[in-house]
């Protein structure tokens, strides 16, 4: 039962009682990142010199958003009471299109901060993260943070909060992760409240893999958490769910750089590096064992991603595509809620169908493919996975509408169903249910939480919320509202494939299934945006919004044309009109040849019809 504490040049052992394995849990900005730089401060885990905001967020994406998008790893070593613990934190992001990388967190820890801003209050994502920690039988520390500030309803989210653990309030915390009032309280807490980890480090090793990363130099590196058994340097382990079979080159433990160890027990976070270049064979959730004296099953009760939206994503050069391939691979390493599967497009060529857990995680995927690997890339209409039950009962999961089968060999189509959870203030709940309404949502359950907050649960269609209802929601409600969701079943819906046609050919990039109330409206909006996005041409183009054999909405980009009878003045009339068919003859050979340039803008338009 060993673990590090690396002072310069030595390591010393320490026993597996004072370890404490724990994560941040929170709502999007109420200040997890900061209070994670004052346990850093505090514990002197980073130096003044290396201090900056935000320490663990090291993405410039994280910085510029001001949100956490990766967990982080890091260990820090707290004196308490004569002894010396080492305290493994696992910082999460609180937005609700990254809830699979708190699960990851969740998995890997004993215990759970759990964070409310309090001038905010308790808010969706809050609630939906401190589920999903109680039914890890996580131990929960309640931490109110902002209390310095003007705005604080101390009183008040003291109130929520015993509402919702059921706490003593003399249990909750109160600090400000700005000043550092109240903090070091955090640490005594951890070590006193928050169990150390059970495991036996003289049983079969297994470890999960929470997490890994790309390293051009040194192949991928996977971290993980020991559950049971010895991991020495040079060892040979093999990782469960692949077979494969590998050399321990380097073990390790996360501090603010990766300092090596010769040997980690049960109860341990780390990292491993072995050499591996392949990223299929890193599967996160996957768990490591030794080759000689194997575990007999793999660590239980880790969940797999179920990507909720789906998209294409293209080169816009062709030949880049084994390019793209490989970034999406890497991408996948750091990012495992990510999936993709190759596929081609009359429009587009070749590209993957990728699979987001939201529409900010979908965002967040393109900036870092042109961030870190400087890809251009194009992204089709985004739109979620159907159930389609053919005549003859088979069933197929649709993700692509030019997937779905012939009209008259459709039985019916189910499309997935969310149960949302809306927090907002009083003022704000008519516009609300107005916009739930508006978006096919049945309203299940009204509770008011205070005198002035109350949270409204709807049941809604997946696919009425991928596009615009975030942001109508924050608008509405002026950036109050918090919202949460998760899936309840697919039900069967009255749903039509949408086929948008420039000249006659239908763009598959740009085909949608959606409602048949909202058919006609949308093909409209679709055709008048595309009228003003695609450039004019030497000919006529024909914008078309169809339903199978069915024009619901048309607009036409009116052609280029020179003055031919300039150079006319007086004379017949004969020669005028020789003139005009003849540019018309050539107009109607260049509508058969030519053809139509589409540009990115078209395709990103679709989600911002408004």
């Amino acid at each position: 039962m060993r673990l590090v504490d690396r002072t310069d040049n030595f390591v010393f052992l320490r026993p597996m009682k004072n370890i404490r394995n724990f994560c941040i849990i929170a709502h999007i900005d109420h200040g997890k990142s900061t209070l994670a730089d004052r346990l850093l401060e505090l514990t002197k885990t980073v130096s003044e010199k290396e201090l900056v905001d935000q320490v663990l967020d090291d993405m410039d994406l994280e910085r510029e958003r001001g949100i956490t998008i990766k967990s982080h790893a890091i260990q820090m070593k707290y004196a308490y009471q004569g002894e010396v613990y080492t305290l493994n934190l696992i910082d999460t992001p609180g937005h609700v299109d990254f809830s699979y990388e708190v699960s990851r967190s969740i998995a890997a820890c004993e215990g759970a901060l759990l964070v409310v801003d309090a001038t905010q209050g308790i808010q969706a994502q809050t609630i939906s993260n401190l589920y999903m920690a109680l039914e890890h039988d996580l131990e929960i520390i309640p931490v109110m943070n902002k209390i310095d500030m003007d705005s604080a309803m101390v009183d008040i989210v003291e109130d929520q909060i015993v509402d919702m653990l059921g706490c003593d309030p003399d249990d909750i915390l109160r600090v400000s992760a700005r000043t550092g009032e109240g903090v070091p309280a955090i640490l005594d807490a951890i070590v006193e409240k928050i169990p150390a980890p059970k495991g036996d480090p003289e049983a079969p090793l297994q470890a999960l893999i929470f997490d890994s990363v790309f390293n051009s130099y040194r192949g991928i590196i996977a971290y993980f958490r020991i559950v049971n058994g010895t991991l020495r340097t040079n060892d040979l382990v093999k990782f469960f769910a692949t077979g494969k079979e590998y050399n321990a080159d380097e073990i390790g433990v996360l501090q603010l750089r990766q300092v090596p160890v010769k040997e980690l027990s049960a109860g341990n976070v780390g990292y491993i590096i072995s050499g591996i270049k392949t990223s299929k064979e890193v599967k996160v959730g996957d768990t490591i064992t030794h080759v000689e004296n194997p575990c007999d099953q793999p660590v239980a009760g880790f969940e797999n991603v179920k990507p909720m939206l789906f998209a294409g994503i293209y080169p816009v050069d062709a030949d880049d595509y084994e390019e793209l391939r490989a970034s999406l691979e890497k991408l996948q390493l750091n990012d495992a809620s990510l999936v993709w599967e190759p596929e081609s497009s009359a429009a587009l060529g070749f590209g993957f169908r990728c699979g987001f857990l939201g529409l900010l995680h979908m965002e967040i995927i393109q900036e870092r493919l042109d961030r870190e690997f400087d890809m251009d890339v194009i992204t089709t209409v985004p739109n979620v996975s159907f159930k389609c039950f053919k005549t003859d009962g088979e069933m197929i999961e649709v993700h692509n509408p030019s997937g779905l089968p012939e009209v008259t060999k459709i039985d019916h189509i189910e499309e997935p169903y969310i149960i949302a959870q809306i927090i907002s203030k009083n003022e704000f709940t008519g516009p609300i249910m107005t916009l739930c309404i508006e978006k096919r949502g049945v309203l299940k359950n009204q509770v008011y939480l205070s005198t002035d907050r109350v949270e409204l649960t709807f049941q809604m269609p997946l696919s009425e919320i991928v596009f615009d209802f975030y942001d109508k929601l924050k608008s509405i409600s002026k950036g109050y509202a918090s919202f949460d969701y998760h899936i309840a079943g697919y039900q069967e819906a009255s749903l039509v494939k949408l086929d948008i046609m420039l000249n006659g050919e239908s763009v598959d990039a740009l085909s949608t299934l959606i409602h048949r109330d909202h058919a006609y409206e949308f093909g409209r909006r679709m055709c008048e945006k595309l009228k003003e996005l695609i450039p004019r041409h030497q000919f006529d183009i024909a914008i078309q919004a169809a339903i199978g054999a069915k024009i619901i909405a048309r607009e036409t980009v009116r052609q280029v044309r020179k003055d031919v009878t300039a150079k006319c003045y007086g004379g017949d009339v004969s020669r005028k009109r020789k003139l005009l068919e003849k540019q018309k003859a050539g107009k109607k050979r260049m509508r058969q040849i030519g053809s139509v340039e589409v540009p990115q803008s078209a395709f990103l338009a679709v989600l911002k019809l408004d």
